[in-house]
């Protein structure tokens, strides 16, 4: 094993290709850009690795906070390296605070860049997804910037659609990486509108060239990479599955609150459709079930049904339900609170999400240059 006093000899003499991909902030479609990136290197380089330095969301596994981007590459791509590896911090709630009390940096460095060295050995290629933009982590000394100067990588910069906001928040990124004396070689512009890919397409493409920087992929919007799974909303609300596990692959593109008589309800619903209502009210839970039971599912049945104020519904009702593929799913929190919820969340991709780790790779080999990110990292 490499002692870290010879951290740069040992360092060097692993000369991979590498990039780090960063954002210019959250929910830019960072991590599905990289999904897909990896597919794309995986199918051009016979040995490639992937890393996550720094992670906020995570799950423990035999005992080590483990990013949850991390479980999602090793398990889609089956990589062969250790997860506490690709996954070497995990950022727990209350560890910004002690770290401005009592916080060094060194070993945090160290352990990252000792991960690194394992990650990297042999490969041809690694990839390095960062955490939000440039600046995410500078409070424990691990930002974006700061942790690619330290792994010698240069970056590529992930923004939202549209043209003047994502120039502008790419350029504030790029100054950043800039003043750590990290190169920046392109950008990619993600969840363009499809009714402006064309015009958005063009006129970013300009925009950046005016600053000096590459263009390396305009990605069109795809719902289905956006809307969150019953499963997902499962997890993400603390939620108690009641019936319908076959059902939990369903997409959610808009919900309903319980808030309106059934005749009403019924130009609302939709095979996307979460209805969101007390268990006491019967006659929406069985107007939303009638759809799937009448064959007219996809005009007025549900993808699931969240049950709120932790009220459940009668038993009668509730054995009808459970001879249908409908997720019903029991929460404590009031209709509202749970609503906003669900409203706020922020999609995250599953292992089990086939369908959307597809389409990523499928967005990834059409609209992102691969061959030209390759050239401007070698």
């Amino acid at each position: 094993m490499l002692g870290f006093g010879n951290w740069d000899l040992g360092f060097d003499n692993y000369m991979c290709l590498k990039l780090y991909v960063s954002a210019t902030r959250q929910n830019d479609g960072k991590t599905i850009v990289s999904l897909g990136l990896l597919g794309a290197l995986k199918r051009k380089f016979d040995r490639v690795g992937y890393i996550k330095p720094v992670g906020q969301q995570y799950v423990v596994i035999d005992g080590h906070k483990i990013d949850k981007d991390a479980v999602l590459m090793k398990n889609i791509y089956d990589l062969e390296d250790n997860l506490s590896d690709m996954s070497p911090i995990a950022v727990p709630s209350g560890f910004t605070e002690r770290y401005i009390l009592y916080g060094k940096k060194e070993p945090l460095r160290r352990k990252v860049k000792k991960s690194f060295v394992r990650i990297s050995k042999d490969k041809d290629f690694v990839l390095i997804e960062g955490t939000g933009h440039a600046g995410v982590g500078s409070v424990f000394d691990m930002s974006n910037s700061q942790v690619a100067k330290m792994l010698k990588t240069k970056v590529i910069i992930v923004s939202c659609g549209g043209i003047g906001k994502p120039i502008d928040e790419i350029m504030l990124n790029k100054a950043r990486f800039d003043q750590a004396g990290v190169t920046v070689i392109g950008a990619i512009i993600n969840k363009v509108r499809r009714d402006k890919y064309e015009k958005v397409n063009k006129l970013v493409r300009r925009g950046l060239m005016r600053q000096k920087i590459e263009t390396l992929g305009v990605i069109p919007f795809d719902p289905v990479l956006s809307n969150p799974t019953l499963a997902q909303l499962l997890e993400d609300i603390n939620g108690k599955l009641l019936c319908g596990e076959k059902g939990l692959s369903n997409t959610v593109s808009e919900f309903i609150i319980g808030a309106m008589p059934p005749h009403e309800a019924l130009n609302y619903l939709g095979r996307k459709t979460l209805l969101i209502t007390p268990g006491n009210r019967d006659d929406l839970i069985l107007t939303a079930m009638s759809g799937e039971t009448s064959g007219l599912a996809k005009t007025f049945g549900v993808a699931g049904i969240i049950l709120t104020c932790g009220i459940m519904p009668h038993k009668n009702i509730f054995r009808l339900i459970k001879k249908t593929n409908i997720p019903m799913i029991l929460v404590k929190d009031d209709t509202f609170a749970a609503a906003t919820r669900i409203s706020n969340l922020i999609v995250k991709i599953r292992v089990t999400d086939n369908e959307k780790i597809k389409e990523s790779n499928n967005l990834i080999g059409k609209y992102v240059d691969i061959d030209k990110i390759s050239g401007l990292v070698s």
